[in-house]
């Protein structure tokens, strides 16, 4: 259960931080909002790993590499979901962003990529994320 509660207040989450970033972006830019957003998460990770730790640095090298991209990936993530949402309506563009995610897990999934336990590809993942786009296109008209 504490997944599934994690999970959709991380999607909550995603939303609001998503907008409120765009409506930043709109009014200092989008790498200014960027830098702003970056930065504010960094000095507040720093805070909180003084208070809650879970693991060890020194561990670091333990990893496989690509697993030290996530930082990229943040940036790349901020910075697109500004670019959507200004783009397009919040709700068309957080759908797409959801239909995305779906669809790259299903094929981590599928794949048993980044060291994901492999789980089938089936007609039913596939009727899903048809039936999303569908739903992306009755939302945007």
């Amino acid at each position: 259960m504490l997944g599934y509660i994690a999970s959709a207040i991380a999607g909550a989450a995603m939303s609001v931080q998503g907008v409120m970033n765009t409506r930043l972006g709109e009014g200092i830019g989008t790498m200014e909002a960027n830098c702003v957003v970056q930065s504010t998460a960094a000095v507040l990770s720093w805070a909180a790993l003084c208070f809650y730790r879970t693991g060890s640095f020194s561990a670091i090298g333990t990893v496989p590499w690509y697993c030290l991209l996530g930082g990229v990936l943040g940036l790349v993530i901020t910075i697109t979901v500004m670019l959507g949402i200004g783009a397009l309506s919040p709700t068309v563009a957080i759908s797409v962003i959801l239909l995305s995610q779906l669809g790259t897990a299903a094929l981590i999934d599928g794949l048993g990529l980044l060291g994901a336990e492999r789980a089938a590809f089936t007609w039913r993942k596939l009727l899903g994320l048809a039936l999303m786009s569908g739903g992306i296109l009755a939302i945007k008209n």
